[in-house]
């Protein structure tokens, strides 16, 4: 196709605008220059804001913005204007406010209609070519918000300044809402409970999402409480999750969320993010369980972010894996019939996975219903007594025949694969990795975490400018665009670079991470009332065009971890290593916004739960001194036991001096009196430290004893 035929989109950096640079629609980036046209020509703007990965938004596109009768209609009547929203998330927090305040729903493809100055009057979400499901056709919604801006402008001018009201008062948080208590804890915790889901696992009804902060919080306070309640909300939604269609059964990995309450068929792009904070979910309870099952998942789901989302050359995750191979496939790639499993696997295989994998000549997929999504239907016992085969061989049997499934699939047509890396969410994913570095030792994937922080900092980490968002784009013939950090970027990295110092003991990632927090405080902390803005007080371009003036302090885990209580527990770690009392003021001035209405966003406010917990607990470090295997078994016990407050090193004898330890430790390791002599453990919190213990017993007593209850 000639250059004659592409739109502005063809310079864009994002892999989903350039996507559309094909499209008949005169597509504009957000940027001064398209809204200066809609000014100077009176226009109304379209807005939309989809993503790479986002099924809906490739139907949407095919659909209409391929249309050229669409394509007309738009570039006739509006500027239209496309927007990443992995790419500008600022942009998608706000419009998202906006379109659920006017039609009570949000998601992608995000469809809003703007006045030239960008303020909303209109939108929804997928909007289908012609009238169906209840829903107006686009052109019809197209004509009639044209046919209304020119003739009953004075209500749309109305409208725009009703919802740009709304949009200022989502996640603003003017000031402190209350004293900060741990009541936040219980009730969202009780929330929890009231939405789960026993039969199936998870939190409410279809569709059904993961929520990993609150599986982390109610692993933690089971720890606490031995709750055996919550043991079986935690236990039997991983269980679920695992051996659902929601969770790939080749490749390992989690789908994005389920469409049905039973976890059987997923939306099947798959994100990044999803899959650390899971991955940190199955670490967690494979640590307080002792369960093989949840190892053997979080050992999965590190092979399948190896294979798929790593830059393994460089460092680096990659952001996401889309559904679909093309507009005609609705998850084909990962589903089967009876016949494609017949055709690469052995009459005994086949009886068998069919079995495992509940394959069946009617599957679930509606588009075409012989299609499979596998999940775990029958385990390799239950199989073994209905074939009357020995339960090694079934299991022999299944192995073989998920590796020749897995190598079939890999021939099919392969979705898309969203190599761009971005700043917050890599700090994400360093962090699970390290986690199950730790519990699993994984040394592979310790080293791939350290090399993928060491790339950040080098790349991305500008210290007299800050952070960016995006260090590289999917696309090696895009253009290099500098996307500046938003408060998720810094309060990720932050505590990317922490668990990094605690996996290393190398001081550079301790500086680091002060650097980048400090960075933190100065652009974006409210230092009238409170909390963290989720964009910078500084002014760079672009930042004010639309309604990306009004300030948010984001506080809702959707889906990634809220900002705010990040942003509290890396400074409460950092509280713990230097004893700097502005660090643990902050952060409490930082849940005190929020602590009136926590308990209102039940399952979506359990990041804050966290943050609370790590509040209320005093910062305990589990420092082990020594190498061979006395050392060996120091760690081990130090580290076998699941609680949020706690950190563990191991220190070389000649590194266990000041000038080599953060500013808390600095002033106590030194000084114990057995050092150096042979390997120990010392549990130190605040500025003390408990005398050293050189038995993995004694070490694990020390650690019952120090271990608070939640207040």
């Amino acid at each position: 196709m000639s250059n004659e035929r592409l739109n502005s989109l063809a310079h864009a950096s994002s892999a989903y605008l350039r996507s559309a640079m094909h499209q008949p629609i005169r597509w504009h980036e957000w940027g001064e220059e398209a809204f200066a046209a809609a000014q100077r020509e009176n226009k109304p703007m379209l807005l939309d804001i989809g993503a790479v990965w986002c099924h809906w938004c490739h139907v949407m596109d095919r659909e209409s913005y391929d249309d050229p009768e669409v394509a007309q209609i738009v570039n006739q009547n509006f500027i239209a204007v496309k927007v990443d929203r992995d790419e500008r998330p600022d942009i998608d927090s706000r419009y998202q406010a906006a379109v659920s305040a006017i039609s009570g729903q949000g998601g992608w493809p995000l469809t809003a209609f703007l006045t030239p100055d960008g303020k909303p009057f209109y939108g929804g979400t997928y909007f289908p070519p012609d009238d169906q499901w209840g829903r107006p056709s686009f052109k019809r919604v197209l004509t009639s918000i044209a046919t209304a801006y020119r003739e009953k402008h004075a209500d749309v001018t109305e409208q725009s300044n009703l919802v740009e009201q709304a949009i200022s008062h989502a996640e603003s948080f003017a000031g402190r809402s209350d004293r900060f208590s741990p009541r936040a804890i219980e009730a969202i915790v009780k929330s929890a409970l009231g939405m789960f889901d026993a039969k199936n696992g998870g939190f409410g009804q279809a569709p059904k999402f993961p929520h990993p902060s609150v599986l982390d919080l109610i692993i933690e306070q089971y720890v606490r409480s031995g709750d055996a309640q919550l043991r079986e909300v935690f236990v039997t939604t991983l269980e679920h999750m695992a051996n659902g269609g929601v969770y790939d059964q080749l490749a390992g990995g989690f789908h994005r969320y389920s469409v049905d309450e039973r976890w059987v068929v997923p939306h099947f792009e798959k994100m990044c993010y999803d899959n650390s904070e899971l991955l940190k979910n199955y670490v967690h309870a494979y640590q307080v369980t002792g369960s093989e099952f949840f190892a053997g998942v979080a050992r999965d789901i590190v092979r399948w972010m190896d294979e798929w989302l790593s830059d393994r050359e460089r460092g680096g995750f990659y952001a996401s894996q889309d559904a679909d191979y093309s507009m005609d496939d609705d998850g084909d790639y990962f589903t089967w019939t009876v016949a494609e499993t017949k055709a690469v696997l052995s009459s005994e295989e086949a009886e068998v996975a069919m079995l495992h994998y509940d394959i069946n000549e009617i599957g679930e997929m509606h588009h075409n219903p012989a299609k499979n999504v596998l999940s775990v239907r029958a385990s390799a016992e239950e199989i073994s007594r209905r074939l009357n085969l020995a339960p090694e061989k079934v299991r022999d049997l299944l192995d073989s025949a998920k590796k020749k499934m897995y190598g079939a699939r890999l021939k099919r047509p392969t979705p898309y694969v969203d190599k761009t890396v971005y700043v917050g969410w890599n700090g994400l994913c360093i962090s699970a990795y390290l986690e199950a570095a730790k519990v699993l030792r994984l040394a592979d994937a310790r080293q791939f975490a350290l090399r993928s922080l060491d790339r950040i900092l080098a790349e991305a980490w500008r210290p007299a400018h800050g952070l960016l968002h995006v260090l590289a784009y999917s696309d090696p013939q895009a253009a290099r665009r500098e996307v500046w950090g938003l408060l998720d970027d810094y309060a990720f990295t932050a505590i990317a670079c922490l668990d990094a110092y605690e996996a290393t003991a190398d001081l550079s990632y301790f500086k680091f991470a002060c650097g980048i927090a400090d960075c933190m405080i100065e652009k974006f902390f409210d230092p009238v009332s409170g909390g963290f803005f989720d964009t910078p007080a500084d002014t760079r371009a672009g930042k004010t065009l639309g309604v990306l003036s009004s300030r948010r302090k984001p506080f809702q885990d959707s889906p990634t971890p809220a900002g705010n209580p990040v942003a509290a527990i890396a400074l409460l770690r950092l509280h713990g290593y230097t004893d700097d009392s502005s660090y643990r003021e902050k952060a409490e001035l930082t849940l005190e916004v929020f602590a009136g209405m926590a308990e209102q966003y039940g399952v979506f406010g359990a990041t804050y739960g966290i943050a609370a917990m790590h509040f209320m607990q005093a910062h305990t470090q589990v420092v082990v001194i020594g190498d061979g295997e006395r050392a060996s078994e120091l760690l081990a016990a130090a580290t076998a036991g699941f609680a949020f407050n706690k950190a563990v090193l191991q220190l070389a004898p000649n590194k266990a001096v000041a000038q080599n330890l953060p500013p808390a430790l600095a002033a106590t390791i030194p000084r114990l009196p057995g050092i150096g002599k042979h390997a120990v453990a010392v549990v130190c919190s605040g500025s003390t430290c408990q005398p050293p213990v050189d038995n993995s017993a004694e070490l694990t007593d020390l650690l019952r004893i120090t271990k608070q209850p939640a207040a």
